[in-house]
Parts: C-alpha cells; structure tokens; sequence
C-alpha cells in the first residue's frame, strides 16, 4: 500500500467537462491570491472523462470556496491524502488512519464515486463500504455526530482512494453534489427535472419559500411541450406559456396555465411578471441578451434559464455571456450551475438584490 500527503482540493463534475472545472477553480483561486498578494495559486491535474480534478496548492494552503459559488463543480473538498494499491481486505484500515491522524472528528461518512463512465463499476462498491466505515468510525472514536466535518472517502478505482473532508455547513448536502431526483409519470418531459433541481441548488430554503409562491405569475419562452410550465403551475404559479409548438394536453388543461402560440423571442409581457424562465436551443449569447433586456426593461423581477454551451471554449463563453448579464442588469444577481440534469448546457439564476 502507497500513501501520500498530498492536500489541496478535489472537486467532482460532469464527466467530460474537467477542463471547464479546472479553468473555473484556477479562476477563482487566483482571484483568492491577488486578494492576498500570494504568488502562483494553484496546478490542476484532471483526466478528460474522469469526473473529477485535482487542484494542488503550490504558494500557500487553499481556502475551500462555497459550493453555491461554483459552476462547473458540484463539490469542493478538502483533500487529506491518496492511498493507492490498498488491499482489498483492508480499504478502510488505511483511510480511517489518515483520517485520523490529527485527531479530527466526523459527524458522518460519505463513500463516493465519480459520476464517469469509468465509476459505475465502483458504486456498489461505495454503498457496501458506507456501513463499514461508519461501523469502524464508531469502533476508532472518530464519529462526532455534533462535529462540523464530513469525512469523504473518494474511490479512484478498487485499490485508490482519496481520502476528504467537507465542512456540512459549506458544502453540497448530496454525494457527489448530485440531487437524486424521481422523474413522475406525468411530467411533459425529463426538463421539468431541470427547473426542480435548480429549485434545489440555486435557492436556499428561504428563497424558495419567497420566490414560489401560489398566485405569483410565470412567462416561459420556449414552453413546449411544457415541462417548465407544469413545474410551475404545480406550485401555484400562474405561467404563460409561450411557443408556436403545442403542450402536452394535461398541461395545457391545468386551471393556471395560458398557452400563446408566439416566438420566444418577440413576445413580451402586457404588464410585469415575476419571473421569466426559459429552456430555448439557441445561441448562449442570444439568451443571454434576451434575458438581460427583460431584466433591465422590469418586464420580469427574476429569471432562470438555460445557456446552450458550444463545443469549444466552453468556459471563455460562459465569462462571456455572464459578463453581458451583469452588464445589462447590474441591480440582479447572477448564479449560475451546471446541474446533473443538465447536458451541454449550464443553469443561470437572475434575482434583485
């Protein structure tokens, strides 16, 4: 068994864009640094289709940014050390001792794979391993269920593993910063899991409670054949539903929805709404100016909506069309996020400050 004290940051992602993952970090790292007159931030080290990168200090300890900050990742953590070539028999012994070894406590244990091609296989793997590390945890006096970390055991592959921890009160509260989500039968198509899981990620508790409320009103551009719209009226709201393309009928039959058959981008609203939500396939930067003139005109009070990315420089685009939003609505703040249901796209949210 090898082990090493490597530190620095593991973050997961969507399997395919690590390079957008590590350009994001170094971003955001560097800005940390400048803050502090510090020298290099960082080196990453990532493997296209892993799901994964590694972010490796190289002047100084890295401060964990909030996972609400991030795009592209969908966890941050803390990394304590990599094991490889375990034994079988024995994951757990080594990773509990690492663990350990500065006499942290944990208030619970995460047994994770990357969510890659390549991770499948070691899923069940981490599901059998989650009750034994706790079981251990409690044997070795690690388990603290009033401490604020989280230990993360990060399967590589059957023999590697990386060994993490997360603060709870800072980090994403689902494994792999992935909300698991049940598509119901009535739901017009897989989208609606998109605007329930940005519901989750982008909004706090409180928010959610203020911005969904029953007898706010909706404008979805783009709504066929409704998915947005129905999650929309099922919590009350009252949508209209812009497309030249029909909704599905169960949709269109429910007492707060209109449909107008009309172009997405030409329709604007009689009087103001409270939100402006759209999932249209086009250009990024077109939504994007879209969706700043409705802000900046008060045609709607918050938005969300979806950037279709191109297939190269991804995160160039991105900088490119938040910076044309904050410009165009500099009273909104913007958050943004590559969902788990989301593809080659990311999710913005526009709320007033």
């Amino acid at each position: 068994m090898e082990a090493s004290a490597e530190t620095g940051l593991l973050l997961w992602c969507r399997a395919g864009f690590e390079s957008e993952c590590a350009q994001e970090i170094q971003y955001c790292v560097a800005g940390q640094h400048r803050v502090a007159g510090a020298g290099q931030a960082c080196a990453v080290r990532t493997e296209r289709g892993s799901g994964m990168v590694r972010c490796l200090p190289q002047d100084g300890a890295l401060a964990v940014p909030d996972w609400r900050s991030l795009i592209y990742a969908r966890a941050v953590l803390r990394v304590l050390g990599e094991l490889r070539d375990l034994d079988p028999k024995d994951r757990l012994g080594p990773a509990l001792a690492l663990a350990g070894r500065d006499g942290a406590r944990y208030a619970e244990v995460w047994v994770e794979a990357p969510d890659s091609e390549g991770g499948e296989d070691l899923r069940g793997l981490a599901r059998g391993l989650e009750a034994a590390a706790l079981a251990a945890m409690r044997k070795r006096g690690l388990l603290d269920r009033a401490a604020p970390l989280r230990l993360h055991l990060c399967l590589a592959s059957g023999t590697a593993m990386t060994v993490a921890s997360a603060r709870i009160d800072g980090s994403a509260p689902w494994p792999g910063g992935i909300p698991r989500l049940k598509l119901l039968r009535e739901a017009p198509s897989r989208s609606a899991l998109k605007i329930e899981e940005a519901w989750l990620v982008l909004l706090d508790d409180a928010e959610r409670a203020s911005w969904l409320r029953p007898g706010m009103s909706a404008v979805d551009l783009g709504a066929a054949p409704g998915g947005w719209t129905w999650q929309l009226a099922r919590r009350g709201l009252r949508v209209t539903a812009i497309d030249n393309g029909p909704l599905a009928p169960h949709v269109l039959a429910m007492d707060t929805v209109e449909h107008l058959r009309a172009d997405g981008f030409r329709h604007r609203p009689r009087k103001p709404v409270d939100w402006v939500v759209c999932d249209m396939v086009e250009q990024p930067v077109r939504v994007a100016a879209l969706m700043g003139e409705w802000l900046a005109q008060g045609h709607a009070r918050a938005a969300l909506f979806n950037l279709k990315l191109p297939m190269k420089k991804r995160w160039e685009e991105t900088q490119r069309c938040l910076g044309l939003l904050r410009e165009a609505a500099p009273r909104h703040e913007f958050r943004a996020r590559q969902l788990y249901h989301d593809r080659e796209e990311i999710t913005v949210l526009a709320l007033p400050m």
